[in-house]
């Protein structure tokens, strides 16, 4: 029988725009939400997002900001998701998806960035899935963290920032890199998915100046009853319906 179109994913509806991630390897999920929420992007003129998947991220970005975007992605389907979802957006005309390697753009690049952000794969040397996509939203293996802070190094201007969600435990890993870039943690959001569960996320936001007082903020996801806490329901009002 021929497939039909019942098990087509459906669009992820926000309140001042629409998500399709059907073909991407990134779906849209809590991480790339945090992330998008919780960056300071005021005044910010020209933004980068790596590893753009579907777009979100940019798309929030856009929501908050009246800069001029671009999202890189890999993933050539993640990328044709992110043109479609930016064309039918209110921010089109700020808004642009490439589909190239972060190493390649970052060797080509003249341009320098005000802010840029990153929600990237973070496995390293783990199982891999047989389906490629998903190997490519979760292993790190195309851009693993040393590359990814070199190139943040070269393409953030002299007072850009640099903000990225990781899992909790490469912070260290994370710190000792961007030093080595001249990159100093200004502000950091520590997150914890339930009240008595460990940190499972932290997002970090980077410059090129070290103020030495680090704002360190906390959030957590959901309660004990599997519902959304105030907190996190204040941080993404803007967004979910």
């Amino acid at each position: 029988m021929p497939r039909t179109n019942s098990h087509k994913r459906k669009p992820f509806n926000f309140k001042q725009f629409n998500v399709s991630d059907e073909h991407s390897a990134m779906k849209v999920g809590t991480d790339a939400v945090l992330l998008g929420a919780w960056v300071n992007c005021a005044g910010k003129e020209k933004i980068l997002d790596i590893g753009t998947g579907s777009g979100v991220i940019a798309l929030m970005l856009g929501q908050r900001s009246e800069a001029l975007i671009t999202g890189l992605d890999i993933h050539k389907p993640s990328t044709e998701d992110a043109k479609l979802n930016f064309l039918k957006s209110k921010w089109k005309t700020r808004l642009k998806a490439v589909h190239t390697s972060f190493q390649e753009y970052a060797a080509k690049c003249t341009d320098r960035f005000d802010l840029i952000v990153s929600n990237p794969p973070f496995f390293t040397n783990s199982l891999k899935s047989p389906k490629q996509s998903k190997n490519i939203s979760k292993h790190n293996d195309l851009l693993p963290y040393e590359e990814l802070i070199k190139g943040v190094g070269q393409l953030l201007s002299e007072k850009g920032n640099f903000c990225i969600i990781i899992p909790a435990n490469d912070f260290d890993k994370i710190i000792d890199l961007s030093i080595n870039s001249g990159l100093f943690l200004i502000r950091q959001l520590t997150v914890f998915p339930k009240p008595a569960k460990p940190a499972s996320r932290v997002i970090l936001e980077f410059g090129f100046s070290n103020r030495e007082i680090v704002l360190n903020e906390e959030i957590t996801i959901r309660n004990d009853d599997n519902s959304y806490t105030p907190e996190y329901k204040t941080l993404t009002k803007d967004f979910y319906l």
